[in-house]
């Protein structure tokens, strides 16, 4: 594995239970800055329950019990003096399916930044909204409707609505739980066009179950099985010339 690459997440044996049922093991890799990084495997073998752990949203779940670091720059972001409002600022989440807030497309862009004060209404803000939407793709779609219902776009804007959403707030790292599985075709070739672009600026983590998308986009692939890691490494390497067997059994379709 490439090791010039300055590592962004350093996850570290990162352990996770729902109540008494062990859901991730021992879960140790490094998350390269400006890199994607794809986490592929069967369904319910922990990729997004991994991927919630990067930006904490499993502290919304009372039974959840986790062990293990997660070091972004140098500081465990579950260290006792962090607060998890200011961990989801830095790593911004993009959902399964499109979820515009119900306010206008400016709005919805221009919320988070307003509430958490990094911008003041007028023109500064205008100025956010504008280059969040152009860096999402979608300014040129929008500019003159930006009054209009967010719900009102077809979900692959929605998507891109929702990723302009995510990079108002400046954020560092940017989580994506399988992006474009609820849209067209066209529509999934715009957003991996648009994570192409983006990891310039940010760090990617997304979980995804179409092995083309991974080798397409991601410099990163980590396989995942039963809430273990099973393999991670350049993505070439993992599609081309596994190690492990049950990842080359994963890739090839003998199972999952």
């Amino acid at each position: 594995m490439t090791k010039e690459n300055k590592i962004k997440v350093d996850v570290q044996q990162l352990n996770l239970w729902y109540g008494d049922n062990r859901a991730l093991y021992d879960i140790t890799v490094p998350l390269f800055e400006n890199k994607i990084t794809a986490l592929i495997g069967p369904s319910g073998c922990g990729k997004s329950t991994f991927l919630r752990c990067l930006n904490r949203m499993n502290d919304l779940i009372n039974i959840v019990k986790i062990e293990g670091t997660v070091v972004i720059d140098k500081k465990n972001i579950y260290d006792k003096d962090v607060d998890e409002v200011s961990v989801r600022k830095r790593v911004g989440m993009v959902f399964q399916q499109p979820n515009p807030f119900p306010k206008s497309i400016y709005d919805n862009v221009a919320y988070a930044p307003l509430k958490h004060s990094q911008v003041k209404k007028g023109t500064a803000c205008d100025e956010l909204v504008e280059k969040s939407l152009h860096d999402a793709g979608l300014w040129d779609e929008v500019k003159d409707k930006l009054h209009q219902p967010g719900t009102s776009l077809s979900g692959g804007q929605q998507q891109r609505l929702c990723i302009a959403r995510t990079i108002a707030v400046r954020p560092e790292v940017i989580l994506m739980d399988e992006p474009t599985s609820a849209l067209d075709p066209i529509s999934t070739e715009k957003i991996e066009a648009l994570m192409l672009e983006l990891k310039k600026k940010y760090t990617i983590v997304t979980v995804t179950h179409n092995m083309q998308q991974a080798a397409r986009v991601a410099d990163y692939t980590a396989f995942f099985h039963l809430g273990k890691l099973i393999e991670y490494d350049e993505t070439e390497t993992i599609f081309v010339n596994p190690k492990e067997k049950k990842t080359e059994d994963y890739i090839t379709g003998r199972f999952g």
